[in-house]
């Protein structure tokens, strides 16, 4: 163990799964929350998630599992949420907020709460009271599928307080992933949250029939997109041709392993909203983020032709191809 510290990971799916992997390396044992009991049985005979990332195996002394989120909650010192954002109020409704004082919570989670438009580090300082400084992001590029597959990897870990950010970087690096830090919780955790609506849009695209070339040409508008608006939200000097940024971008919109694109390719197809959900078994989170951004983006403003795209298919029914192809004139 790297300082003695408790890591807690909640969330039971891919990217939860591989995070809890990568912090096996270096921690001495990892408090793991699983929803389903029968999930905590399976992992415990047989050494391997049922659900997600099957081929990842663990070694069982090395981890803590309980479906009891508070007594996981209670025993941590790093907390690292990793389910989706649609589930994480559902998830967190019960807990007490004086259960996180003085610990830090990271948030790997790249998406908006839906309930309320705010991102995960607005909503844990606003509902739990938790200070912003014990609030971190863990952003890419990184996939999980690559992970499992011990493929080399970066992760950037953001928060206020840097020093909190290293200390957790200490836990993730290893033989496969590099990990640096940074201060800008708002922008890294705001251009995750963009990058998979891109990348729904990129799909989109693919399942209409457009090729690479259009695909760099939407990319690179969209990062322009993206600075625009986490400009707008949170003005200080960054460089968004950073690989928290950038990085996670180009590997969201163009991966095979991209849940995103993979949505976005079957609306492109044809199928509806509810097919492609059912169909992927999965949780494609710029789903829930566009809308949500669009609503934040009634404040700021800001030109997000991309995004606006995105939403009038998904929720204002639009046919995708004229959607797209009123989008590629305003594309350069």
């Amino acid at each position: 163990m790297k300082n003695g510290k408790r890591i807690a990971v909640i969330g039971s799916g891919s990217w939860a799964t591989a995070i809890v992997k990568i912090i096996c390396n270096n921690a001495g044992t990892v408090s793991w929350f699983f929803r389903n009991q029968s999930d905590i049985e399976h992992m415990t005979k047989y050494g391997h998630n049922p659900r997600y990332l099957s081929s990842v195996q663990f070694d069982s002394e090395k981890l803590d599992l309980s479906s009891n989120l508070l007594e996981i909650i209670k025993n941590a010192d790093i907390i690292i949420l990793a389910v989706p954002s649609a589930f994480i109020h559902n998830t967190l409704k019960d807990v007490p907020p004086e259960m996180f004082r003085d610990k830090m919570i990271f948030s790997a989670i790249k998406g908006i709460v839906p309930e309320f438009n705010l991102i995960v580090g607005e909503y844990l300082n606003s509902f739990f009271d938790i200070l912003l400084d014990h609030i971190g992001v863990i952003t890419g590029p990184c996939h999980a599928e690559e992970v499992a597959l011990e493929k080399l990897s970066y992760l950037t870990l953001a928060c206020r307080d840097i020093e909190k950010a290293d200390e957790l970087c200490e836990y993730m690096r290893c033989r496969y992933i590099k990990c640096s830090s940074s201060d800008d919780i708002y922008g890294t955790e705001l251009s995750a949250v963009l990058k998979n609506v891109v990348a729904v849009a990129g799909g989109i695209c693919h399942g209409l029939g457009y090729g690479d070339n259009f695909l760099s040409v939407l990319v690179s508008n969209a990062i322009q997109e993206i600075d625009r608006f986490v400009a707008a939200v949170h003005p200080i000097d960054r460089d968004t041709k950073a690989s928290a940024y950038l990085g996670d971008l180009l590997v969201t919109a163009y991966s095979q392993f991209s849940r995103n694109r993979m949505f976005g390719t079957m609306l492109g197809k044809g199928y509806s909203v509810r097919q492609a959900q059912l169909e992927m078994n999965m949780v494609a989170e710029g789903y829930y983020a566009v809308k949500c951004v669009v609503e934040i983006n009634k404040k700021y403003e800001v030109h997000m032709p991309i995004t606006n795209a995105v939403n009038n298919i998904i929720y204002n029914h639009k046919d995708a191809r004229t959607e797209m192809a009123d989008l590629a004139e305003q594309l350069s």
